[in-house]
């Protein structure tokens, strides 16, 4: 086991170099001058400055930037300071990206964890019973209302839940982090704000994600139901709790894990869009604000951390497999 983590950690690392100078280039083969917009921020604050000044500081941005540099040594240069801590420089806030990102990336992380730990607690006990009903009343009304939210885009889910909680009711605000001014109150009156305006977008993203976990739950419990070591373990007279969660639901497991892992890795794309709508102070947002101002160091960072979480998913997934089916080995 401990060798086959350590080989899966270099192809990790491979593949992490691969995709991180594909994106490099690609990002700096875009047009557009950063040294040009940097130097324009530095005369509109810089009244009266002399020719010689200008391209005394647009030289010194240029150094700073690592610009004089032929691009793979650029590359090698940013990609040593990625993996020291160095994630470059915003220009759009004008402050190092590892001090800009920090915050949003805490704010996403417990975002999506919270709406995964969220649709588990009910659509992994709803696929069972709809599983264990099969064709009853329960059931088919459960897959048409699951059908429908399956076909339904997460932003129309989002618009809707905005009128109705939002608009209508009036339990949550429409967008934002906290009220302002709420960080100077109580932690408790603090922590009571920002759940308040976090409780819409991690129920529109629990919604969105309802439909298709529960049928997919529901039919590899149909499946595993319908084998033999099922009606051999009724025939034993064990009892019907017994037979459901630790035979059928142990053997369902293994192919609703592969679905969670990959589900739980494109959730944290799609919160691109919720942090959008929502106005959060997400790696989603930041990404998609940084693209609109051509910050460049800012995006590349964000993309970053998508990387490591796709790449982090994957070895989990297949440590995990082993844990859930004794059956499966991995080798070195």
């Amino acid at each position: 086991m401990v060798k086959y983590v350590v080989k899966r950690l270099w192809y990790m690392a491979a593949v992490f170099l691969i995709v991180s100078a594909v994106l490099y280039f690609l990002y700096h083969l875009i047009p557009g001058d950063p040294v040009k917009a940097e130097l324009a921020n530095f005369v509109k604050e810089n009244k009266n400055l002399t020719v010689e000044q200008i391209e005394a500081e647009k030289q010194a941005i240029t150094v700073r930037l690592g610009l004089d540099k032929p691009l793979p040594l650029r590359y090698v240069r940013w990609i040593a300071g990625l993996l020291t801590g160095n994630f470059g420089y915003s220009q759009s806030y004008r402050q190092p990206v590892a001090q800009v990102i920090v915050a949003p990336m805490q704010n996403t992380v417990i975002l999506n964890l919270m709406s995964v730990v969220l649709a588990l607690s009910l659509t992994i006990p709803l696929g069972i019973a709809c599983a264990v009903k099969k064709n009853s009343v329960f059931d088919r009304v459960t897959q048409i209302v699951t059908m429908v939210g399956y076909g339904v885009p997460v932003y129309i889910i989002a618009l809707l839940f905005i009128y109705i909680f939002a608009v209508v009711l009036r339990w949550f605000p429409v967008s934002g982090m906290n009220t302002p001014g709420a960080e100077f109150s109580s932690v408790s009156g603090w922590l009571i704000d920002r759940i308040k305006y976090m409780a819409l977008p991690l129920l529109v993203m629990t919604a969105g994600s309802l439909g298709g976990m529960t049928r997919y739950v529901r039919t590899a419990m149909v499946d595993a139901l319908g084998q033999d070591y099922i009606r051999t373990a009724r025939a034993k007279g064990l009892p019907e709790r017994v037979v459901i969660f630790s035979h059928a639901w142990r053997n369902a497991l293994l192919p609703v894990i592969a679905l969670i892992i990959s589900w739980f890795l494109g959730i944290f794309g799609g919160s691109l869009i919720i942090e959008n709508i929502f106005g959060l102070n997400g790696v989603g947002k930041l990404l998609y604000d940084a693209l609109m101002q051509k910050d460049y160091e800012l995006v590349l960072a964000a993309q970053m951390f998508y990387v490591v979480i796709s790449l982090a998913g994957n070895l989990f997934l297949d440590l995990i497999y082993g844990v859930v089916d004794p059956r499966i080995r991995v080798a070195g």
